[in-house]
């Protein structure tokens, strides 16, 4: 149920308010110099705080950073000399080693419709790159958030660290925010560490952008696909 200040709503009203924060989130790649006041970004985790995890362990630890802080990030990933396609994930594993269907077509329209949107053509190596190294200016946004976990934890906790991320996302777009979820980040964990004192035993799960949509830039006009639900699940009496 929403607040009780909300409570006049209609059950139809309410599921409209939390079914729309979650259909118009989606991963923005640009974003306005705004700056996002520090009281919204603590409400929006305290907020996402509230997802669930097993024996409410809590798995997650989250650095949130702007102004110079956040510049420091993006100097010591590009001063790195590391290309995104030579950056070893030593840490953990996000794609397969080799990609098979569905999961291969999906990916790659994804690709192209922001490639074309963009109008990057796929022999625009460096343009990709280009593109690519803008995960790690947060694409501009005003806020770089960093979200580690604990080694010695296991799979599960991976699964309720992405339910905190994906509350994070809807409580931002709640308050007229997008955000853009980033694993760029996670092979350049050695760069990052020193920037925000991340402890060894921490594992750098993934960054994500937040900040207020630019509206005018092209990669912004991208809409993913979702299958539909009778594809994807079994209904059974």
């Amino acid at each position: 149920m929403l607040a009780p200040d909300n409570r006049n709503l209609t059950q139809d009203e309410e599921a409209a308010i939390v079914d729309e924060a979650i259909t118009s989130r989606r991963s923005v790649r640009a974003f306005l110099p705004d700056p996002v006041d520090e009281k919204i970004i603590r409400e929006i985790l305290e907020v996402a705080s509230r997802a669930p995890s097993g024996t409410n362990m809590q798995p997650w630890k989250g650095y949130v950073a702007t102004g110079e802080t956040k510049q420091k990030i993006t100097d010591a990933v590009m001063n790195s000399g590391i290309r995104a396609e030579k950056a070893k994930w030593d840490e953990y594993k996000y794609y397969p080693d080799k990609f098979f269907e569905p999961y291969y077509a999906r990916r790659r329209a994804v690709g192209y419709s922001l490639y074309g949107a963009l109008g990057i053509g796929k022999r625009d190596v460096d343009q990709m790159r280009a593109q690519h190294d803008r995960n790690f200016v947060f694409f501009d946004a005003p806020v770089g958030m960093i979200f580690t976990i604990d080694r010695r934890l296991n799979q599960g906790s991976w699964v309720d660290h992405g339910m905190l991320l994906q509350s994070i996302m809807i409580a931002a777009r709640g308050r007229g925010l997008h955000t853009c979820p980033q694993a760029a980040f996670a092979p350049y964990h050695n760069q990052i560490r020193p920037v925000l004192g991340i402890p060894d035993e921490e594992i750098v799960v993934c960054g994500m952008a937040l900040g207020y949509e630019d509206t005018s830039k092209p990669e912004n006009t991208l809409r993913t696909e979702r299958e539909p639900v009778d594809e994807w699940v079994k209904f059974f009496k």
